[in-house]
């Protein structure tokens, strides 16, 4: 597969990602976390905020491999 083609697989890819999470992220946070004290709100939104890094870094080195 040359990097073309997995540079745009990758894009639509974390674009649905991003997406999806974003949205599950914050029902969950709306449902289970507003209400709770302050510090686990912000806790769950600083974790909730930083955690698709990891996975879109994943993406983004499978992307860029060379031919």
């Amino acid at each position: 597969m040359s990097i073309r083609t997995r540079k745009f697989i990758g894009t639509v890819a974390l674009v649905l990602f991003l997406s999806g999470y974003a949205i599950v992220a914050m029902a969950f946070g709306a449902s289970k976390i507003v209400g709770s004290s302050a510090l686990y709100e912000g806790l769950y939104f600083l974790i909730a905020g930083l955690a698709w890094v990891v996975p879109a870094g994943f993406l983004v080195r499978w992307m860029q491999r060379p031919d």
